[in-house]
């Protein structure tokens, strides 16, 4: 019972409510107008009043044209001024929201442009990254295409009967190492030679001869390729570095600085002496 009167109530408040337009309503008209509107209304009862006590209605018609608009023009300028009072406050208030909604709309579009440059960061990112996957999984297959020059290498010193001759069954477990996933076991190789042997001996091996000259070119010139693909992707020089401190960065950097400064008694591209004998 008690919420069925309660529901009726509510009803009977919202018909008033939908039936008398609220004076504070957020879509009911500026309170400034119902102000004119009742000052206005107000203003001609009096006058109506004024008309009607101190002249008569039936008198008005006969007064003279000048006389009439007199009192038009004194009568309706009080009016006059205060609608144009009026419309310049409501002419503010329409300025005042516009300036407001420009300014949201100034600030929604700063949001998107910060979205926008945070979205253009996080594509430039995720393409690099796949770069870079994309440039590991080549550099794999590079680092076995240096690693079969390497060896190609070593058999062109080390395939002979010559003093510090490895012999063909090392060779062998030499080229199983490379094929079971370790493409730098030649670099190591030659790494070790040259510790044992001393800088002539691994100059020969390097350029004694213009076939052993041929891998050695060949391996420096793929190295750079490898090092020139990952500059572009490594603003921060890791991976470049990474690669210098492998047994091929090792490597290529014997090779360069024995191509530009030979150990005494030897000329780059001369091959005046015998190309397997040793230091020691």
């Amino acid at each position: 019972m008690a919420t069925s009167e309660k529901a009726t109530r509510s009803l009977k408040a919202g018909e008033i409510s939908s039936g008398i337009p609220l004076l504070f309503e957020s879509n009911a008209p500026d309170w400034r107008i119902w102000f004119g509107i009742i000052v206005s209304s107000v203003w001609l009862g009096v006058l109506a009043l004024y008309v009607s006590v101190s002249i008569g209605w039936r008198h008005i018609g006969e007064a003279p044209i000048e006389t009439v608009g007199n009192f038009l023009e004194g009568a309706f300028a009080p009016l006059a001024f205060l609608w144009l009072v009026i419309g310049y406050f409501l002419q503010k208030k329409e300025l005042s929201q516009n300036t407001e909604a420009i300014r949201m709309q100034h600030a929604e579009i700063q949001k998107s442009a910060e979205q926008a440059v945070i979205q253009s960061d996080a594509i430039r990112a995720t393409e690099l990254h796949t770069r870079r996957e994309s440039f590991l999984k080549i550099a794999e297959n590079v680092k076995h295409q240096l690693g079969s020059i390497l060896g190609m290498l070593v058999v062109s010193s080390q395939g002979m009967t010559a003093s510090g001759a490895m012999g063909n069954k090392n060779l062998s477990q030499l080229w199983s190492s490379l094929s079971q996933n370790d493409p730098e076991v030649f670099a190591r190789t030659l790494m070790e030679l040259h510790a044992i042997h001393g800088d002539h001996y691994a100059y020969k091996l390097f350029y004694g001869t213009a076939i052993r000259t041929k891998h050695t070119t060949t391996f420096i010139e793929q190295f750079e390729r490898l090092l020139t693909a990952a500059r572009t992707m490594d603003d921060d020089g890791m991976i470049t570095d990474a690669f210098m401190g492998t047994a091929h960065g090792l490597v290529y950097k014997r090779a360069l600085a024995f191509r530009s400064e030979p150990p005494d008694g030897f000329v780059y591209g001369v091959y005046d002496f015998d190309p397997d004998t040793t230091d020691s």
